[in-house]
């Protein structure tokens, strides 16, 4: 049954995209926050190119939310074969819905307005939002004080040490009105899963999202992944993704941290040097309470989680 709670979902990743497929069973009140600090891929092609901000999230979240025909949604997310890290001046490797937003862009003369008309031209429930109205880039120091410049960088592991800070630049992006009203108006919020450093921190950043969660006093939840990559969050506990977030916010944020207990899938050969599992154990006395442990994985997938699972757990601990 839909509980029609008003749900604000922050990332935009495939974490977030597979967060939003299952809980659009229970709600026709989502609100999805998305990150704009994507330089890679097709995205990030585009977005050097035309100088629009990265369309690529935004895209796999109106897809996931359309209510449209199978054929319409698959235009969506139909990748043209070839590198999708190749030259900015091929169409090989794109994802035609990103090509889309960019028409609407011009079209229309503004990015949120062409984001708002692909919402409602793919039937896309809820509301589809960047986090920033700006182009945002991040960039962090690492735990031997050396600097990495760019998402698709801190992605894809080129730096030594770990990821020990992470800024935006601009430092203060603003966000759109639309997102700090869904934010001061939530029964619930909802951070993750998705890449720690570069999908969710660069939403939690921006001053005005972290200012309203802050004074938000709804319930809170941050999804912890169900793997770690090994690049980003190596070897990461509970109480060090709970430290990341103390440490960037000035504060936990979040009330409670939702975590797989399901360990029993083996990680598929092709990804055990990227990506291992989270363990549960070891967790600070002062945090226990706060830990909610469901079984969440994709056991034909077991990197990510199951939409079903994921959406079932969120929606009985709000």
């Amino acid at each position: 049954m839909k509980t029609n709670k008003k749900i604000v979902c922050l990332g935009g990743g495939i974490g977030t995209v597979n967060l939003i497929k299952g809980l659009k069973e229970y709600t026709d009140n989502i609100t999805v926050v998305v990150s704009m600090a994507d330089d890679g891929g097709s995205a990030g092609r585009l977005r050097r190119f035309f100088g629009v901000p990265p369309p690529g999230d935004l895209v796999s979240c109106i897809a996931a939310m359309s209510e449209a025909d199978k054929e319409m949604k698959s235009l969506l997310t139909y990748r043209f074969n070839g590198n999708r890290y190749g030259s900015d001046h091929t169409l090989a490797g794109h994802k035609l819905g990103n090509l889309i937003l960019v028409a609407l862009t011009s079209i229309t003369g503004s990015f949120n307005k062409a984001v708002s008309e692909m919402q409602r031209i793919f039937n896309a429930q809820g509301k589809i939002l960047p986090s920033t109205d700006e182009n945002i880039s991040i960039w962090a120091k690492t735990s031997v004080g050396e600097k990495v410049y760019r998402e698709e960088n801190i992605d894809l592991g080129k730096f030594t040490g770990r990821i020990d800070r992470l800024y935006l630049k601009p430092s203060s992006p603003t966000a759109p009105k639309e997102v700090i009203s869904a934010l001061l108006d939530a029964d619930a919020i909802i951070a993750g899963p998705g890449d720690l450093y570069t999908t969710i921190m660069p939403t939690l950043l921006v001053p005005s999202i972290l200012s309203a969660i802050k004074t938000s006093n709804v319930k809170k939840i941050f999804v912890v992944n169900v793997t770690n990559k090994v690049f980003e969050t190596p070897e990461f506990r509970i109480d060090d993704y709970v430290n990341a977030i103390i440490k960037h916010c000035k504060s936990r944020v979040f009330e409670y941290f939702l975590v797989n207990n399901n360990f029993k899938s083996k990680i598929p050969a092709k990804y055990k040097y990227q990506y291992d599992y989270v363990p549960i154990n070891g967790v600070t006395e002062n945090l226990r309470d706060k830990i909610i442990k469901e079984d969440l994985i994709d056991e034909n997938f077991p990197l990510y989680h199951d939409s079903e699972k994921l959406a079932k757990a969120i929606v009985k601990s709000i």
